[in-house]
């Protein structure tokens, strides 16, 4: 005969679970019931309702993520519309850009373009004006009319947020672009106006489950420090409602080429920071203007180097640290610079005084 090996427990341990049991579904449903401004629920049922959710799946790589309102930033005339749209046709066909990974499904993109005309947007797709490249038939692309403010409407941008939402629901896309977020606001740089729109374009990806890449510029930066979320124009407010970010950067050591580094992130860890910034170029090797990959850096190899005088002081410390056999990494660490600048310090000793 079968051992029964259930546990038993005292009636009084019983009632007491059962009681509490009863007193935690009257007290969810007496939070459902006053549900306001806030939804107000216990962490372990929001852990339990995220548990029936989709796990984010990767738009483009570790940069973006479904779900994410997600900020590409660079300086004027680095690429961003060529990356952007590069981006929203790899999302479309479901192909990923080398050697990026790529999770989500191909499906419909609705491109916002502030930026090109359309005969701007040929040159880029096609070969001299013929010989088109040939997107999908949902990758939609809109481009603003000229038109007087409809009855109705106080001022553009409310025409404007609500000729989003309209066209949103017409291609029932859920990844969105927009290129760029000057557009959307009249004076975006500034904080004040940087808040309302990044709360319209957060209500917009709640309500319709949307994954939004937004482009923005930076204004004049030091090009010997790294980038930080600090260099994208209104910076503090865009941030804080953005999920995550990435900047375009131009190589100070060579011209033509450009890195991505990942600024902010809430879905991973970070992956392509300054100590490996992705590496392209931008290339149209038959009639699609786009980024290539090249290989993967450290931000520090493409800022601008700073002139600094060779003092006499470093030149004897390195000079005396190789005499006890230091390498130059070693010495590097020792003197708190870069093992680049000891070889120099090095070769300024051997050849002559530096004053």
């Amino acid at each position: 005969m079968t051992q029964d090996l259930t546990p038993t427990y005292p009636h009084a341990v019983v009632n007491a679970l059962q009681q509490q049991c009863e007193h935690f579904k009257l007290e969810v449903q007496d939070l459902a019931d006053s549900d306001d401004l806030f939804k107000i629920r216990s962490a372990n049922t929001w852990l339990a309702e995220a548990a029936t959710h989709k796990v984010p799946k990767m738009l483009f790589d570790r940069f973006w993520y479904e779900g994410e309102l997600c900020i590409m930033f660079a300086d004027s005339n680095l690429g961003k519309s060529i990356l952007a749209v590069q981006i929203a046709n790899s999302i479309n066909r479901g192909v990923p850009i080398a050697p990026f990974e790529f999770e989500a499904d191909a499906q419909p993109v609705l491109y916002y373009d502030f930026e090109l005309t359309s005969k701007q947007l040929e040159a880029r797709y096609s070969r001299e004006f013929a010989d088109h490249y040939i997107f999908r038939d949902d990758l939609y692309r809109g481009q603003l009319n000229d038109m007087e403010l409809p009855d109705g409407f106080t001022n553009f941008n409310q025409y404007l947020n609500h000729a989003l939402e309209r066209s949103i629901v017409q291609t029932k896309a859920k990844v969105i672009v927009i290129d760029n977020i000057t557009y959307l606001g009249t004076e975006n740089e500034q904080a004040k106006d940087a808040l309302p729109l990044m709360k319209h374009l957060k209500a917009l990806k709640t309500k319709y489950d949307l994954s939004i890449l937004v482009l923005a510029h930076t204004p004049k930066r030091d090009m010997t420090q790294a980038i930080t979320r600090n260099d994208l124009q209104g910076s503090k407010m865009l941030m804080n409602f953005c999920d995550s970010s990435f900047a375009i950067g131009e190589s100070q050591q060579d011209n033509s080429l450009r890195y991505l580094k990942q600024i902010k992130q809430r879905n991973t860890e970070q992956v392509y920071g300054a100590e490996k910034v992705c590496l392209f170029t931008i290339a149209k090797p038959h009639n699609f203007l786009q980024y290539e990959f090249l290989t993967y850096g450290k931000e520090w190899e493409h800022l601008s180097k700073r002139s600094e005088g060779l003092s006499q002081k470093l030149v004897e410390q390195a000079v005396a640290l190789k005499l006890e056999g230091k390498s130059l990494r070693e010495t590097a660490a020792i003197m708190g610079i870069h093992f680049s600048k000891v070889d120099r310090l090095l070769k300024a000793a051997s050849a002559k005084p530096v004053d």
